[in-house]
């Protein structure tokens, strides 16, 4: 009986240990962020959990739709918006942390094509391409919305063409989906950021959109006044780190100095 005993007790106790790793584990922070940081924010949260904390929960999609989901009153304890406007209007909104805003990233607008295209362009004032475009169309996200096709209209106004395509679009809802509207053919050119085109085998890029074309792309990230986790502050003082900042770099992102 002693015996017996005594095993039970030890196999209760394996199955304790066993039990213990899964009920302690909780869910990490819930991060709201621009689709094209996808693959970058990934690696920066399994960084992250790989020292030891939850990993945290990511959403990605048009920042347009975060702040909209925020607004609506959806929790969540981080949002990374693609451009200063969204973020301005959770701001104004009283939705976020105001001392924990800071504009950490930059990033660059493309113009791309499938990767089997041959087609040559080079990107300047009055460039063709519209007459490039022969029947198809230019994929882009939402330039009603989305801070991805804001910046490219803000582009192409600039260089004198949008009144040629501006009814020539092929409208995505976030950056991503007009990428990939570009990898599988369905559009012959696109404009996403320079960190989507390098994040994709599918496309290759044809220019680079002058810098004075547009504003600023730059990625302001902020607590929300939603945020209740413990792990919410830490995990964005270590997106602004110098380790978490080179992570993003090892994707193409512009780390930005601290202001």
């Amino acid at each position: 009986m002693t015996e017996i005993f005594k095993r039970l007790s030890l196999l209760f106790a394996a199955l304790t240990l066993i039990a213990m790793p899964a009920q302690a584990q909780q869910p990490g922070p819930l991060i709201l962020a621009a689709a094209s940081l996808q693959e970058a924010l990934t690696d920066a949260s399994n960084r992250w959990a790989a020292h030891g904390h939850a990993k945290p929960v990511l959403s990605f999609a048009a920042s347009s739709a975060l702040a909209r989901q925020v607004a609506a009153g959806a929790p969540a304890d981080l949002f990374i918006s693609a451009d200063e406007p969204w973020m301005d209007d959770l701001a104004r909104k009283g939705l976020i942390r105001p001392e924990t805003r800071m504009s950490f990233l930059a990033n660059r607008l493309v113009l791309i094509a499938p990767a089997a295209s041959r087609t040559r362009l080079a990107i300047g004032p009055r460039f063709p391409l519209a007459r490039a475009l022969g029947t198809g169309r230019l994929a882009m996200a939402d330039p009603d919305a989305v801070p991805a096709g804001r910046y490219a209209k803000a582009a192409l106004t600039r260089l004198g063409i949008w009144p040629d395509v501006a009814d020539r679009l092929a409208r995505a809802e976030n950056v991503r989906a007009a990428l990939l509207l570009v990898e599988r053919g369905a559009a012959p050119f696109g404009i996403v950021y320079a960190t989507d085109a390098r994040a994709s085998t599918g496309v290759r890029v044809m220019g680079v959109f002058p810098a004075n074309s547009h504003d600023p792309i730059t990625y302001p990230l902020a607590r929300l006044k939603t945020s209740t986790h413990a792990d919410a502050e830490p995990f964005r003082r270590f997106l602004l780190s110098r380790p978490g900042k080179a992570i993003f770099a090892r994707h193409g992102f512009i780390p930005l100095s601290d202001r």
